[in-house]
């Protein structure tokens, strides 16, 4: 067999499934057998509708998409020094030239160079039967963590991560989220291994809300409305959130989490697109707020998610809610697109089942 079916996403809310040559590694380069392709927000805000990312953000017609992979090497190409065939991997979605400082610091996501390349945007990605990766952008997966668990370490849990690292969550802290998507979700589950004390989501969709409900992720859930802040000061004291995350890109949501921060209260913001107005005296410098923004995480990071997530037994996968064979990415697609789930994924073999 030297040819595999693989997804397209043309730009007009449709997928296309095509075949395609069987890649061969070369230098340096693995043949990855894939197991599991999450569907990320920003494939449908930048892809899958249409086509309107720009630079990093910039899909190539015709590419595969597909930017949460994980799979098993099936194959390993001259010169590669770590990985080897039978290894399970997850693939760091964005290949970096590895030589500029962003590089060596280990976030690809950052690397300006020409020969940045980003898996489902600039080259063929994970909703394929195989995938052809670079060694240096891979991860190791331990057997205790499923490979629809390590799709999602590939992007959504790497982000939430990293940007929890950068406002510090500990015991002491309420911590506030709005946007209970799949991101939403992952920021809960990950606060609260991390320490958090009391967990507050804010969500406008209803489906989205009983699924925060269910996963038992979050000590309250609240109806997105314009009481949001004085209801998240009244569970916590009157003070507000030493900790808030936003995760939804909406601009009502971003104000909340800033306003709903107590003082001396950190935020940071990890949804994409959207805008945000606020008032700098009375919002922030008066009460000396600190706002982060935070894109993607570094390789090293993301390794140490892997281990901390086999430290404290936490499953990404559990906030899975629809798995489809790959002859059915359309519709895991339009399910995705609709708002109206938690993570979706695209899975091959065992992790069908």
């Amino acid at each position: 067999m030297n040819k595999m079916k693989g997804a397209i996403l043309p730009g007009n809310s449709t997928v296309e499934l095509k075949e395609f040559d069987i890649p061969k590694p070369g230098h340096g380069e693995v043949l990855i057998k894939m197991k599991s392709s999450t569907i990320c927000g920003s494939d449908i805000r930048c892809i899958y509708h249409e086509h309107l990312g720009k630079g990093p953000e910039g899909y190539q017609p015709g590419r595969i998409a597909g930017h949460e992979p994980c799979g098993q090497i099936a194959q390993a190409g001259p010169g590669c020094r770590r990985f080897k065939e039978g290894d399970r991997v997850i693939i760091y979605h964005i290949s970096g030239c590895g030589l500029c400082n962003d590089c060596r610091r280990g976030y690809y996501i950052s690397c300006t160079s020409p020969y940045r390349r980003a898996y489902g945007w600039q080259r063929d990605g994970g909703m394929a039967q195989y995938l052809l990766a670079e060694e240096k952008d891979l991860v190791f997966l331990p057997d205790e963590l499923s490979y629809s668990d390590g799709a999602q370490v590939a992007c959504g849990f790497g982000t939430v991560y990293e940007g929890l690292e950068k406002i510090g969550i500990c015991g002491n802290d309420a911590v506030l989220i709005t946007g209970l998507g799949p991101v939403g979700l992952a920021a809960a589950m990950l606060a609260r291994a991390m320490g958090a004390q009391k967990i507050i989501g804010i969500e406008v969709l209803e489906e989205r809300i009983q699924i925060a409900e269910e996963k038992n992720l979050f000590d309250n859930v609240l109806k997105a409305g314009p009481e949001n802040v004085r209801q998240v000061r009244d569970l916590t004291g009157g003070a507000g959130a030493e900790k808030t995350v936003d995760c939804s890109a909406n601009e009502k949501a971003r104000l909340t989490c800033i306003q709903a921060a107590r003082k001396w209260g950190k935020i940071v913001f990890l949804g994409e697109g959207g805008t945000c107005a606020f008032q700098p005296s009375p919002d922030i410098i008066h009460d000396q707020k600190t706002i982060y923004g935070s894109w993607v995480t570094n390789l090293w990071r993301m390794e140490e998610l892997v281990e901390r997530l086999v430290r404290w037994g936490l499953h990404p996968e559990d906030l899975i809610t629809h798995r489809f064979p790959l002859e059915q990415a359309d519709e895991a697609y339009a399910l995705m697109a609709s708002g109206r789930c938690g993570k979706v994924a695209v899975v091959f073999d065992e992790e069908l089942k």
